[in-house]
């Protein structure tokens, strides 16, 4: 009967964490992106988008859906009715986290943008957020691990970021610089040590990847953590009404 009683307790009680009281709606934060922050497939394991830890560092009153797609850039999100998706999705006081620039800026890639069509992309994203009440947030895309020989990290993202950075100043976007403080995170730890974040893997290693991994663009699951971290972090740092239910410690 105790134990009947213990668990029947324990039922209750994670009834009354989840309940919300009356004219009360929980935040739900888009996050809208590339493979860098998207969740990925158990065959892709262990390569992590920061998107995946990032969903646990906040209470019951936040859902995290990530929309975040592999390969996309921000042509192809619109193009593939994604982002008509979260439009649809979309309510006043939610939160659109935005982040391209990868496959944005490479001219070999089938989805990339010219610097004239990602300004007119990203400033369609905030309007169109803010049509719906929507908090939209831009995010420069994350840093590649890129040193020369000399060991100094390359900035590879330098002109998509510098146009993402002007968007937010332009449309009073809060902005998350997350290019330049991965950079600032990668330069610390060198060229060596930041493989550590990468999915870096040798041959036999995992199952997933047979022959290993050379991989300085995707994450593993401590990588992502890290960079989730530095996401955290810049909420915090904008005061940004999120930053309230965040209740673990990003240490």
């Amino acid at each position: 009967m105790r134990n009947i009683f213990k668990f029947r307790l324990w039922v209750l009680t994670l009834a009354f964490m989840s309940f919300t009281w009356p004219g009360e709606k929980a935040i739900t934060v888009y996050l809208v992106g590339d493979s860098t922050m998207s969740q990925k497939a158990v065959k892709a394991y262990p390569e992590a988008g920061w998107g995946m830890p990032f969903a646990f560092f906040f209470n019951p009153d936040v859902r995290v859906d990530n929309r975040a797609q592999n390969g996309r850039s921000t042509k192809s999100f619109l193009k593939e009715g994604r982002w008509s998706a979260v439009m649809d999705s979309l309510n006043a006081g939610d939160y659109v986290l935005i982040q391209f620039g990868h496959n944005d800026e490479i001219p070999t890639k089938k989805n990339a943008t010219t610097e004239v069509e990602f300004r007119t992309n990203l400033k369609r994203f905030v309007s169109e957020a803010r049509s719906k009440k929507a908090l939209p947030v831009l995010i420069t895309a994350v840093a590649r691990r890129k040193f020369d020989a000399a060991g100094k990290l390359e900035d590879t993202h330098t002109v998509y970021s510098e146009i993402i950075r002007q968007v937010a100043k332009e449309t009073k976007v809060p902005l998350i610089d997350l290019d330049r403080r991965s950079q600032a995170l990668l330069t610390s730890l060198g060229p060596e040590q930041s493989k550590f974040l990468y999915n870096h893997l040798e041959p036999g290693e995992h199952p997933n990847y047979p022959n290993g991994s050379q991989d300085d663009t995707h994450f593993n699951e401590f990588g992502a953590r890290k960079m989730a971290q530095l996401v955290l972090a810049e909420i915090r740092a904008l005061k940004l009404g999120l930053a309230d239910h965040i209740v673990s410690k990003d240490k």
